[in-house]
């Protein structure tokens, strides 16, 4: 059974950081490109960041550029994302899924997610 499983979210001040990691076990985690997306109440789901299979090329909402890093360790099945600078308009709640390449859509059901709140 495929699982994934966010961690690391919290609330944060604007302007600080937060580093998510996302666990994922029951397929072959290594030949998945990953991504992580955010939803914030009322909008829809957003892609954030993805990452290919071995990490060569990395792809960011425009908004996040500079400011989030997608990264990945394959021998221990995770994809981490570091926020860094962060913005009340990043709150969201935050998942990871595997995605496919020409189409950005998720590959399996989305996990619980991590919530990031962004608030002074």
């Amino acid at each position: 059974q495929v699982q994934l499983v966010e961690s690391g979210g919290a609330l944060v001040q604007p302007g600080g950081s937060l580093r998510l990691s996302c666990a994922a076990s029951g397929f072959t985690f290594s030949q998945h490109a990953m991504s992580w997306f955010r939803q914030a109440p009322g909008k829809e789901r957003a892609l954030v960041a993805t990452i290919s299979t071995t990490g060569g090329s990395t792809n960011y909402l425009y908004s996040v550029k500079g400011r989030f890093t997608i990264s990945r360790d394959n021998a221990k099945n995770t994809v981490s994302l570091q926020m860094n600078n962060l913005k009340p308009e990043d709150t969201a709640m935050y998942y990871c899924n595997a995605i496919y390449f020409y189409s950005d859509r998720p590959v399996y059901g989305w996990g619980q997610g991590t919530q990031v709140t962004v608030s002074s």
